[in-house]
């Protein structure tokens, strides 16, 4: 009895560094093509460009704002309007409605806690540990979140529901004398919010991190969760 207590409050305890660890960061999936110039004080203008952005007012404002200090920090100049600009950087981004899942974890109840003993043996061969393929890096990986249903006969952890948002950004840069496209770049994450004011800031930190990046090169970066 001792040693299945134990074992349920380590099971418990991961679930909270689970959580923590959600809460704590943002883990994006970046794609990038580019031929970006050498920055030489090249001017730029962000405008509306897909998915949520194209609302345009003050909350489209606030995310440009956040693209043009990290143009800024690499060099380029903002214009004051797409006309007069070197460069017209095209921005949008959004979030699905969400989806709720509802899974069931088999380490916990087939492997930790079996009628023949404590099964640690089999256990710590799942695959959600990395260790025995199946799910990657974690974007198709079911027990990527970790939620609390403790039902009868079942042990913290083994049923989990979570909604899953899945977020994206999209930025392309065009050279505006001749309609060339100098960068285009994609970034999707998942999260368990939906609110811009804390997605977007780390997407666009995601897109700009190594920014301009090696072209045609998809990336995994994980970005502290913030909001700007």
């Amino acid at each position: 009895m001792r040693i299945r207590t134990l074992v349920a409050a380590l099971g418990l305890g991961a679930a909270v560094i689970g959580l923590s660890a959600c809460a704590q960061q943002i883990n994006t999936t970046v794609s990038r093509y580019q031929q970006m110039p050498a920055p030489q004080g090249q001017t730029f203008f962000v405008v509306p460009a897909g998915g949520m952005a194209m609302n345009g007012g003050l909350e489209f404002q606030r995310y440009a704002s956040l693209v043009a200090q990290q143009l800024q920090a690499r060099g380029f100049q903002p214009a004051a309007n797409a006309q007069s600009a070197n460069m017209v950087v095209q921005f949008g981004y959004g979030v699905d409605h969400g989806q709720t899942r509802i899974v069931e974890d088999p380490f916990y109840r087939s492997h930790l806690y079996s009628g023949f003993g404590w099964g640690w043996g089999s256990g710590f061969n799942r695959s959600r540990f990395g260790w025995g393929g199946g799910f990657g890096w974690g974007w198709d990986d079911p027990f990527w979140y970790r939620s609390g249903y403790y039902g009868p006969g079942y042990y913290p952890g083994a049923i989990r529901s979570y909604t899953v948002y899945k977020s994206f950004l999209d930025m392309d840069i065009v050279r505006r004398a001749d309609n060339i496209q100098l960068f285009q770049g994609h970034v999707k994450a998942r999260s368990q919010t939906d609110e811009l004011g804390a997605l977007v800031p780390n997407l666009v930190e995601a897109m700009f991190t190594d920014f301009p990046g090696r072209s045609g090169e998809m990336v995994k970066i994980t970005v502290p969760a913030r909001k700007s």
